[in-house]
C-alpha cells in the first residue's frame, strides 16, 4: 500500500505549500483536491494552466500523484478532469455519489450516472471510484453493494472511507470484509461519534477516534489491497500551517505503525 495526504488538508494554503510538507511528514504520494471551495489546487474550469504546475512539483518533492479527488458528477465537469488527470498522470478520480439516503430513484439515478461515466474513464484510461457518504444515495454497504452489482465497468471501483461507514452505524472492518476485491481507493481518517459530519480537523487525525484503524488495515493487507491509502481531512482552511502538518504527521506515523502490524512493511 501506499500512503498519502490529500491536498484538501492544505486547503487554506497553495499547491507547492502541500506538496513541501506531506513530503517532509514521510509520504509516498498525495492526492490532488480539485473540490472547490475548499482549495484551489486543481481548478477543473483552469485545469490546462494547473497540469504542468502539478507535474513540477510531483518532480521537485519526488511524491507520486495517487489520485485527484473531484466531487461532481456533472459530465461536462468530469469530462474536464478526466482530460485533466491523464495530462498530469493521475490514475484515479474520486467522486462522491450523489443523490439522498433511503430512497430508491435517488440510488438508481446515482447508478445510472455512474455507470455513465465509468464508460468516459474507459475511453480515458482512468480508473473512476465513488464512496459511500453520510446523508447520499450510497451511504452505507447495502447501497454500496448495490452500485457493485450494477456497474461492471473495469474503470469503476469503490473508494473506501471508514469514518462515512462508522457514521452510517455499521463496524467498518465487518463491512470493509465485504467489499474489499471491489476496492481500488481507501481514504483514510478518524472520527469520534457518529454525527452527522466527522469533527474538527484534529479529531480527524488517526488514532484519535473510535474506529479500529489497525483492524481495517489488516483486512485490507490480507484482502490484496496494495493500491493508495491517502489521508483526507476536511475543515482545515481557516488553520495555521502547524496545525496542518501535525495533523499530516501525526496520521503518518500511526499509518506506518498499521501497516508494519499488520505486516505490510
Amino acid at each position: 500500500m501506499k500512503i498519502g495526504v490529500n491536498s484538501v488538508l492544505f486547503g487554506g494554503y497553495d499547491m507547492e505549500t502541500a506538496f513541501k510538507y506531506v513530503k517532509m511528514a514521510g509520504y509516498d504520494g498525495i492526492e490532488i483536491s480539485a473540490i472547490g471551495g475548499m482549495s484551489e489546487h486543481l481548478v477543473i474550469e483552469r485545469w490546462k494552466e494547473c497540469a504542468p504546475v502539478i507535474k513540477s512539483l510531483s518532480k521537485k518533492y519526488e511524491l507520486e500523484l495517487l489520485a485527484m479527488e473531484q466531487p461532481s458528477q456533472d459530465t461536462q465537469i468530469m469530462e474536464k478532469a478526466m482530460q485533466a488527470a491523464v495530462e498530469i498522470g493521475i490514475p484515479i478520480i474520486n467522486c462522491g455519489p450523489g443523490g439522498k439516503s433511503n430512497d430508491k430513484a435517488s440510488l438508481q439515478e446515482s447508478i445510472d450516472s455512474l455507470g455513465k461515466l465509468s464508460l468516459r474513464a474507459e475511453h480515458y484510461g482512468v480508473t473512476l471510484c465513488v464512496k459511500a457518504h453520510v446523508g447520499a444515495s450510497i451511504y452505507n454497504t447495502e447501497t454500496t453493494l448495490c452500485a457493485l452489482e450494477a456497474v461492471k465497468s473495469p474503470a469503476f471501483g469503490l473508494d473506501m472511507d471508514p469514518s462515512h461507514i462508522h457514521r452510517a452505524g455499521e463496524n467498518p472492518v465487518d463491512a470493509l470484509s465485504k467489499v474489499v476485491s471491489h476496492i481500488r481507493h481507501v481514504h483514510i481518517r478518524d472520527c469520534k461519534g457518529r454525527q452527522q459530519n466527522p469533527g474538527k480537523p484534529e479529531a480527524q487525525a488517526n488514532g484519535r477516534g473510535d474506529i479500529d484503524l489497525l483492524g481495517y488495515i489488516r483486512i485490507l493487507h490480507n484482502g490484496g489491497y496494495s493500491g493508495p491509502v491517502d489521508l483526507e481531512v476536511i475543515g482545515a482552511k481557516e488553520y495555521s500551517l502547524e496545525q496542518c502538518c501535525i495533523i499530516a504527521a501525526e496520521s503518518r506515523g500511526h499509518m506506518q505503525a498499521c501497516l508494519q502490524a499488520c505486516g505490510a512493511r
